[in-house]
């Protein structure tokens, strides 16, 4: 039995929210199970703002988590921070057991993470590779036989911030508006990085328009765009 509906995976404080943030409210107004880790502050590599104000490591760790539990507040998910570091995000065979573990343990129906291709990011490259590893492993009988095996899951990658550069190809897009002015509010915490907030509420708009135009349904305004790392598999199309 699954004991997460949604597993988000993220590389740094900020991107959950940027790239998942309406679909990770819309789970929770449903009242879904749902969980986000992220695996860094971003304090190397996404903090740009705050060293120039000259703040010190201990000072910007500390300033981009308040940052990201606030948004998380205002989402209602419950978030953990495993401090991996960034900038680059190394994850050794320890880690990526730490991984599979998590995976084991809450056993999600989807996970929500990176997808593989951001030539702007290495963190993100690298978090959508070991979190592919981890879910393969997740699923073997002789890794961590103390522990049930998971159920193969259903993986969704984001869409990065420069997505034509990034080779992305929207697979799946879902409607979020509903749960788009807790994603504003949501984005509005992350003041070191505020130059993204109308840029993510842009391309909110830009998916919605795609919605409309491919679904013919009319009511949506705003939406998020993932690509699948597995086929779709059902004995009818839907």
């Amino acid at each position: 039995m699954s004991k997460l509906d949604l597993l988000v995976i993220s590389a740094h404080a900020a991107d959950y929210v940027w790239r998942a943030g309406g679909v990770i409210a819309s789970y929770v107004d449903r009242n879904k199970a749902v969980k986000v880790v992220c695996l860094s502050y971003g304090e190397k590599g996404e903090s740009a703002e705050l060293w120039k104000s000259g703040k010190n490591l201990d000072e910007v760790k500390s300033i981009r988590r308040q940052e990201s539990e606030r948004a998380a507040n205002i989402i209602g998910v419950p978030i953990e921070f495993w401090d991996w570091g960034d900038y680059p995000l190394n994850v050794d065979e320890t880690r990526l057991m730490k991984l599979v573990r998590l995976i084991r343990e809450t056993n999600p129906g989807v996970i929500l993470t990176h997808s593989p291709t951001d030539p702007f990011n290495i963190d993100h490259e690298t978090v959508a590779e070991v979190v592919r590893k981890a879910s393969i492993l997740s699923i073997a009988n002789g890794v961590m036989p103390e522990i049930g095996v998971a159920n193969q899951t259903k993986i969704f990658g984001f869409e990065h911030h420069q997505s034509e550069i990034s080779e992305f190809y929207p697979d799946v897009i879902i409607d979020i508006t509903g749960a788009f002015e807790k994603k504003r509010k949501a984005m509005e915490c992350f003041q070191t990085q505020k130059h993204l907030i109308e840029y993510y509420s842009m391309r909110a708009e830009i998916r919605g328009n795609h919605a409309r135009r491919i679904s013919g349904l009319n009511k949506s305004k705003y939406a998020e765009a993932f690509t699948r790392v597995y086929p779709f598999v059902g004995d009818e199309f839907l």
